[in-house]
């Protein structure tokens, strides 16, 4: 299910990454997700912004008290 969000005045793209995905560094997840709206920078009241689904990313290597023994 996909969430979205929708702009009031003066909001922007680092600040919409901030408050609704936790962090300023999905910004660039947002901007491939919504690149018809990529010529906003300061957007007005209204847009309507789809937010990516932002998953925990598990380490590639577990230390070894989480590993499974095979």
């Amino acid at each position: 299910m996909s969430r979205t969000y929708i702009t009031t005045q003066g909001d922007m793209w680092d600040a919409i990454a901030y408050t609704q995905l936790g962090d300023v560094a999905h910004t660039d997840k947002l901007h491939s997700l919504n690149r018809h709206l990529l010529e906003y920078y300061i957007f007005p009241a209204g847009i309507v912004i789809q937010l990516p689904e932002i998953g925990t990313d598990a380490p590639d290597i577990l230390p070894p008290w989480k590993q499974v023994a095979g």
